[in-house]
């Protein structure tokens, strides 16, 4: 079938509006129509240069949708099946998956990264037939993709896609980093540096854990008060001179500094800041996506001498399969923030003027709009 689809040719290029060839769902694979599709500064990377990745590509990783066909041998789906999409899917076998880490399957680890279904191949191509690469598996920037049924978590009819959709990375990835990496406990300190998609969700992640001390930092003044709206008891706005939010921190903390620190962008200066402001025996929770090739330096004698645990969180440590569900039960049960993620919808065709409004750090979350 021929589709629309926003295709990225190499970086420092804009995406381009084009008409694509999908191929069927083939064994163990479905077919989605897609309702929403949220811009994350994941996929920035792919036009920035900090994640390298075959190309074309057509990225997108934060989608929900429409079941339209099924392949042979899918179980558990069908059409009609409403599905948030997920971007590290489980197959359920392997050493990671046996070892309740799902999130690190490796089975679908070297396909994912390389752009294509399990086989080696693409769904995807150009009109010439040449293949088009799939961004996590997915490719959300198109009308419609082809998934591994392992990647499509069914979920009830009546929750809206537009704010499903958003469930699929920003809600994962910063909820679940504060409920399943580092299991904040209710009256714990924590801070947050970075308040864009995943770090207000990581914020509302800790306070639904019930953290008694939630500082939110930013450089963006208007994250302020989304940030407080999530759920923030307090708010530090962050300049060039960073011992001054260090000291705003330890402040706060009787001098100590926080239980839990997480970082949301990826940029090794800010997360060197980040471990600053852990306290001794302190946990220090990378959620950010950095550039691959980057450093951060940490200090070992201090490590050692203070106790501080880092842990990297990738996907928040969730299960989809569970998570997905509960993170849906929550916000139906009026617990969990997804509307009020959303800060502007787009059309596809508007994709690029969409990343040019994240760059400035004004909006929570963009959607494209199908």
């Amino acid at each position: 079938m021929q589709i629309q689809a926003a295709v990225l040719y190499a970086p420092h290029q804009p995406f381009q509006i084009e008409t694509v060839v999908l191929d069927a769902p083939q064994s163990g694979e479905v077919l989605v129509k897609l309702a929403a599709s949220g811009v994350c500064h994941s996929d920035y990377h792919l036009i920035s240069g900090a994640t390298k990745h075959p190309m074309p590509v057509i990225a997108g990783h934060e989608g929900a949708g429409v079941v339209e066909a099924i392949g042979p041998g899918v179980t558990g789906i069908q059409p009609g099946d409403h599905v948030v999409l997920n971007w590290s899917p489980a197959c359920g076998t392997c050493f990671y998956c046996q070892h309740e880490q799902p999130n690190l399957c490796d089975t679908f680890t070297g396909p994912i990264w390389a752009g294509t279904m399990l086989d080696g191949t693409t769904r995807l191509h150009r009109l010439d037939g040449s293949p088009i690469y799939a961004y996590c598996g997915l490719a959300t920037f198109a009308e419609y993709t082809v998934v591994p049924q392992q990647s499509c978590v069914v979920i009830r009819r009546e929750v809206p896609l537009q704010a499903a959709a958003l469930v699929g990375c920003a809600v994962a990835t910063g909820v679940g980093a504060a409920m399943y990496t580092t299991q904040v406990h209710p009256g714990e300190s924590v801070a947050v540096f970075g308040c864009g998609g995943v770090g207000l969700n990581i914020i509302q992640g800790a306070a639904l854990c019930g953290a008694g001390m939630i500082i939110a930092v930013d450089t963006n003044p208007a994250k302020m008060e989304i940030a407080r709206q999530f759920g923030a008891t307090h708010t530090i706005l962050a300049g060039a001179d960073s011992q001054h939010t260090l000291a705003a921190i330890r402040d706060l903390t009787g001098g100590r500094g926080v239980d839990h620190a997480f970082e949301a962008v990826g940029i090794p200066a800010l997360q060197e800041l980040t471990f600053a402001a852990a306290r001794p025996g302190g946990n220090v929770i990378f959620a950010g996506l950095s550039a691959m090739g980057t450093a951060t330096n940490l200090p070992g004698a201090i490590i050692t001498r203070q106790e501080k645990t880092i842990r990297g969180s990738y996907y928040g440590t969730v299960h989809a399969g569970r998570d997905f569900p509960l993170f849906i039960d929550l916000y139906q049960a009026g617990k969990l923030k997804l509307d009020e993620l959303i800060s502007q919808t787009y059309r596809l065709d508007e994709i690029n003027a969409a990343y040019d409004t994240l760059l400035t750090g004004a909006t929570a979350r963009g959607v494209i709009v199908f």
